[in-house]
């Protein structure tokens, strides 16, 4: 049986083009919203699910790392890194309508955050709708031919749904990349990459000062380099929460392990989220 692959559709989005750039044979398949991607994984629906976690001008996705801590238990088991190039896009019916006369905007809340200094000066009397994902956006305003809407996406999500551009490369950054994860319960096939990366997931004790310091330390006199370091609340009271870690180095039998055995001798807690591949999607 084919193995399947779930993204944030419906086709189009960049999270489907994080999906075909991914060296992985089986099948994908969208869904709405990036929680019903991961508790079709966690379900057994599908065998995996790509989500964004982190991009270049917007930082983290919260919702994926939420979920990822709070609902769901897969393995991180690839990283994928694409370039994000935004245009603004509108219904053949609409490629001669002033800017003044478009309405709305719709788009991802991510796209629209990305995009936010452009908005502002170019369209600042528009009102901005979002939308499950880009290409939710370009679907909708296609089907609304005698609307005066607008839509921020992608050139493949433009294409296909047949809408003209009225502009193009509208992030408020030149460099706007953002990380995506592939997740599931058991090990893909997938080949070897010269980068790898190890993420953990670290809850402090509590009444425990100086905690984090201690924490950092055990990485530090390792000479183990971490990437990013991303707090996140335990939803258990003010002041408690959980750090999202990435580690610079893949997953070995002494150094790693000493490292974690001793983060909990500390008193905290250390939860194990994947070793994994990193691939860089090209421009």
């Amino acid at each position: 049986m084919k193995e399947t692959l779930a993204f944030l559709g419906p086709s189009g989005s960049f999270s489907e083009e994080a999906a075909l750039s991914l060296p992985y044979e089986g099948e994908r398949i969208g869904y709405r919203t990036i929680p019903d991607c991961l508790e079709a994984a966690d379900r057994g629906e599908v065998n995996y699910a790509i989500v964004p976690i982190e991009n270049s001008i917007e930082g983290s996705v919260n919702q994926s790392i939420d979920w990822l801590i709070h609902e769901v238990n897969l393995t991180i088991w690839a990283e994928v890194v694409l370039p994000i190039h935004h245009g603004l896009y509108v219904h053949p019916r609409n490629q001669g309508l002033p800017f003044s006369e478009i309405e709305k905007i719709y788009s991802h809340p991510q796209a629209i955050a990305q995009t936010h200094r452009y908005l502002r000066k170019e369209l600042s009397h528009a009102e901005v709708e979002f939308m499950p994902s880009t290409s939710e956006a370009c679907r909708l305003v296609y089907e609304s031919p005698d609307k005066p809407w607008a839509a921020i996406g992608n050139r493949r999500a433009a294409n296909l749904y047949h809408l003209v551009s009225r502009a193009e490369e509208i992030q408020d950054y030149e460099e706007n990349h953002t990380r995506f994860l592939m997740v599931g319960r058991e090990e893909p096939s997938l080949p070897p990459s010269p980068k790898r990366k190890t993420t953990i997931l670290v809850t402090l004790g509590a009444d425990f000062p100086g905690a984090l310091h201690q924490v950092l330390s055990c990485f530090s006199w390792r000479k183990i380099n971490l990437s990013r370091i991303e707090s996140r609340p335990t939803k258990k009271g003010l002041g408690s929460y959980h750090f999202f870690i990435d580690i610079e180095r893949p997953m070995d039998a002494i150094l790693l392990p000493s490292t974690f055995a001793e983060i909990e001798a500390l008193g905290c807690k250390v939860r194990f989220l994947g070793s994994y591949p990193v691939y860089e999607s090209k421009e």
